[in-house]
């Protein structure tokens, strides 16, 4: 038998394979590859067979490949039977021309072939997937497979193109919630994507594999995808969805987003939601959805980060400190009277850099630049470019600051309008 430490196979050309044991007695042919999930994703765990007696499985390790390519059982009494809740991931049955998800590609893919390893020396046993083939060449390799001899479409394959992702990058998507349970399949790479970048994973999906993702995403993560995909996609998403969970989510959510989110949807399940949230949460949702959409009132955020008018910069990092809202987003404290209105806005910037006992009022912009709540978002655009501000404060008719509008939030109104 010629010695080795690695050898490669794909899926394709490994099942049919004729299954003996040392003596060449036929046992069946390969019907598919069992791999483990979780903490040993990816280790092969067993072959399952074709048999005279139906489908059998047996362990990795019990399994050797002959120099004629053949594989074979290191004892006849390993076969056991196939009981259906093992808690596999089956690469024919769950992989092969279904869609997955490239974590270091940021981006769906449809599976064309496994990649599998042998690791060893001389009789090596299959230990794990190596890769994927999302490409061309693992295409050819199973459409012309029986057609062609194995030879033949060895050197067919090797002068088309491939595209593998390795498997560690790959997020398989379970559309069956019974068996993504029984699997423990879970998207927690997911959540270290950027939002925008998730959003686009979504937006590529099927409506079942997206569903499937969305539900498994936690509260603050689907949140910050919601906010990022488009009205008609962000009603798909919360379709299958009780009010119960969609109200956890929104809660998360900035409230403006929310609030436009709501407007969206129907005053009968935009009222369901609302009285599933939490009291402060609904309050200023509430809020935002009484002002018309095309005003500053309609574009702003309730979360904003203010002090008194004599605050000092520790005083600005308590606040800071204290603050619920996406610290993100912050890039000015604003200081404001008893009665709330603001007398000036603080860089966030200068305050890092100034000592502890400085009064704000000193590091302040020259001007405060507010708006009403009822100027329409086109005027409040030219603000933003006329005084090349970063923020800006929304005050409601009595003067008193009400909110605060991102220079992001004008910049994906402005898109919106091409």
């Amino acid at each position: 038998m010629t010695s080795r430490t690695t050898a490669r196979v794909s899926l394709s050309a490994l099942l049919g394979t004729p299954v003996t044991d040392a003596s060449g007695k036929a046992y069946g042919h390969l019907k598919d590859v069992a791999v483990f999930t979780g903490a040993e994703a990816g280790r092969v765990a067993g072959l399952i067979l074709k048999t005279r007696d139906g489908k059998r499985i047996v362990h990795a390790a019990q399994v050797i490949e002959t120099p004629a390519g053949n594989l074979e059982l290191r004892s006849p009494n390993v076969l056991l039977p196939l009981a259906g809740d093992e808690n596999y991931l089956f690469l024919w049955q769950d992989l092969i021309d279904r869609q997955i998800i490239d974590i270091h590609g940021r981006k769906v893919v449809r599976v064309n072939d496994v990649v599998l390893e042998w690791l060893g020396q001389g009789s090596a046993h299959l230990l794990r997937v190596a890769e994927v083939e999302i490409g061309l060449r693992g295409a050819v390799q199973r459409v012309f497979k029986g057609v062609l001899p194995r030879r033949a479409l060895d050197a067919l394959a090797q002068g088309v193109s491939t595209r593998v992702i390795p498997w560690h990058f790959v997020d398989v998507i379970e559309v069956d919630p019974a068996r993504r349970v029984k699997l423990r399949i879970e998207h927690e790479r997911l959540a270290d994507l950027h939002p925008s970048d998730l959003a686009e994973i979504l937006a590529d999906l099927a409506p079942a594999e997206r569903d499937a993702i969305f539900k498994t995403l936690d509260e603050e993560v689907a949140a910050e995808a919601l906010e990022e995909v488009d009205p008609k996609l962000q009603k798909s998403l919360l379709e299958s969805l009780d009010e119960e969970r969609i109200a956890d989510i929104v809660e998360e959510m900035d409230p403006a987003a929310a609030a436009d989110l709501l407007n969206e949807l129907s005053d009968e399940r935009s009222e369901a939601i609302l009285e599933e949230m939490e009291p402060e949460e609904r309050q200023e949702v509430e809020e935002l959805l009484e002002f018309d959409e095309h005003s500053a009132a309609g574009r702003m955020t309730t979360a904003f980060v203010s002090v008194d008018a004599d605050a000092t910069t520790a005083d600005a990092v308590t606040a800071l400190g204290e603050f619920d809202g996406d610290l993100e987003t912050v890039s000015e404290i604003y200081l404001l009277t008893s009665d709330g209105v603001p007398t000036a806005a603080v860089p966030l910037a200068r305050i890092l850099m100034a000592q502890p006992q400085t009064r704000l009022a000193v590091l302040a912009e020259p001007r405060m630049i507010s708006c009403p709540f009822d100027l329409h978002q086109d005027d409040m655009a030219e603000l933003f470019d006329k005084y090349s501000l970063r923020s800006l404060a929304v005050v409601n008719a009595q003067g008193k600051m009400v909110g605060v509008v991102h220079a992001d939030q004008v910049i994906s109104f402005l898109i919106e309008k091409l």
